[in-house]
């Protein structure tokens, strides 16, 4: 932890739909072995120009993750997004983030996929140069065209090859897939009856 900028946080974005122990892995991986003294799991708000039936609604998913990580020390559910103008962009999350939490340091997790796209984000390189990445690696994605730049932190942490896409097709057919979600969550996807 740094004396001067407090807490170093580590910013988990994503949908989240639904959070599965391939997030908790990765989460748990970059607490124990990185130096982040947090993680927060920030939630992805649903985007009103792009139609996505199997979305769940930004409240159900975040009550998800609140769910997956209670009792874990060091992780958190954030809804920060859904408080921000929309289609909202990291640039703009993080400037916010700062100016409500001057004395954090925040760092972003992403995996290795994002470097293929990266150049497409908003302001892309004000993040690369003002902000850490710590990379996780993805399956089959080696793509990195911004070479040894100094802010991406490449990990070894395990790679994760499951996904919520895959969940919720197997919930649609009827698969028990409780083994990849953290525990509750699957008793309260049936129960809700989502992502049928």
């Amino acid at each position: 932890m740094n004396a001067i900028t407090g807490k170093t946080t580590g910013l988990f974005f994503g949908s989240f739909n639904p959070i599965h122990i391939g997030h908790m892995i990765i989460a748990g991986y970059m607490l124990e072995y990185t130096g982040m003294d947090e993680v927060w799991f920030v939630i992805s708000p649903q985007n009103p120009f792009k139609a996505e039936d199997d979305l769940l609604a930004d409240s159900r998913r975040y009550l998800m993750v609140k769910m997956a990580v209670e009792g874990h020390a060091g992780m958190r559910a954030s809804d920060f997004e859904f408080h921000l103008p929309r289609p909202s962009y990291t640039i703009d999350t993080l400037a916010r983030l700062k100016e409500n939490n001057p004395l954090k340091h925040f760092v972003l997790i992403a995996g290795s996929d994002i470097l293929t796209e990266f150049n497409k984000w908003k302001d892309y390189r004000r993040i690369l140069d003002h902000y850490q990445i710590y990379i996780y690696p993805r399956p089959f994605t080696k793509f990195n065209r911004y070479g040894n730049h100094p802010n991406l932190i490449f990990t070894d942490a395990p790679i994760m090859d499951i996904s919520s896409t895959f969940i919720r097709h197997a919930i649609k057919e009827g698969k028990n897939v409780s083994f990849l979600l953290p525990p509750g969550i699957y008793d309260y996807i049936l129960e809700k009856h989502f992502y049928r």
